[in-house]
C-alpha cells in the first residue's frame, strides 16, 4: 500500500485509506500513528493532531499518537476542549480557544480547535484532537470527514492489539 496521499485527494480518498489502514492492521497504536499522518497529510493549515486514550484507573484522556510539538500529556475528565468533548460524546468545534472556558494551553500557536470522540463497545474511548493556528479554521464537512474516519477507527478498536 502506497503510505502518500495524492496532492489532488478527496474526502472518499482519505476515508478509502484509512480504511485500508484498519483492515490490515490489528496494531492499535500503528493504526493511530498511520491515522494522524494520513490526516495530518490531508488536512491543510493545522499545527496540531493527535489522539487521547481514555485511561480507565484515572479517568484521564492520556496522550496517544501525534503530529506537531510536544502536547500535554494528560487531561483530566471534562477539563478543556478535549475533556469536554469526551464527556458530552459529541464533537465540538471551537472556533476561538481563548473564548473557551478552561481552555488548556499545549501549543501556544492554536487558535481554533475540533475534538471528535471514539466509541467502542458502548462508550467513548478515546478522541481525535485537531488544532489550528487560525481563528474559526474547522468546517462542517472536516467534522464530516473527521466522524467517518473515527467512526471506522470504534468499530475496529476492540479487534486490535495495543502493542
Amino acid at each position: 500500500m502506497e503510505l502518500e496521499l495524492k496532492e489532488a485527494a478527496r474526502p472518499e480518498d482519505v476515508i478509502a485509506f484509512a480504511d485500508a489502514v484498519l483492515s490490515g492492521e490489528p496494531n492499535l497504536i500503528a493504526n493511530l500513528a498511520n491515522l494522524v499522518s494520513l490526516l495530518n497529510q490531508y488536512l491543510p493549515r493545522i499545527n496540531w493532531m493527535g489522539f487521547y486514550l481514555y485511561e480507565s484507573g484515572t479517568g484521564d484522556w492520556v496522550l496517544g499518537p501525534f503530529a506537531g510539538k510536544p502536547a500535554c500529556t494528560r487531561i483530566g475528565a471534562g477539563q478543556g476542549v478535549v475533556g469536554q468533548a469526551l464527556a458530552e460524546g459529541e464533537p465540538l468545534v471551537v472556533d476561538d480557544v481563548f473564548s473557551f472556558p478552561g481552555h488548556i494551553v499545549c501549543d501556544a500557536d492554536s487558535r481554533s480547535e475540533l475534538v471528535i470522540p471514539i466509541s467502542a463497545g458502548g462508550r467513548i474511548v478515546a478522541g481525535l484532537d485537531v488544532d489550528s493556528p487560525e481563528f474559526g479554521r474547522f468546517t462542517g464537512d472536516d467534522v464530516v470527514l473527521l466522524e467517518a474516519v473515527c467512526r471506522r477507527l470504534g468499530e475496529r478498536w476492540l479487534d486490535c492489539r495495543w502493542y
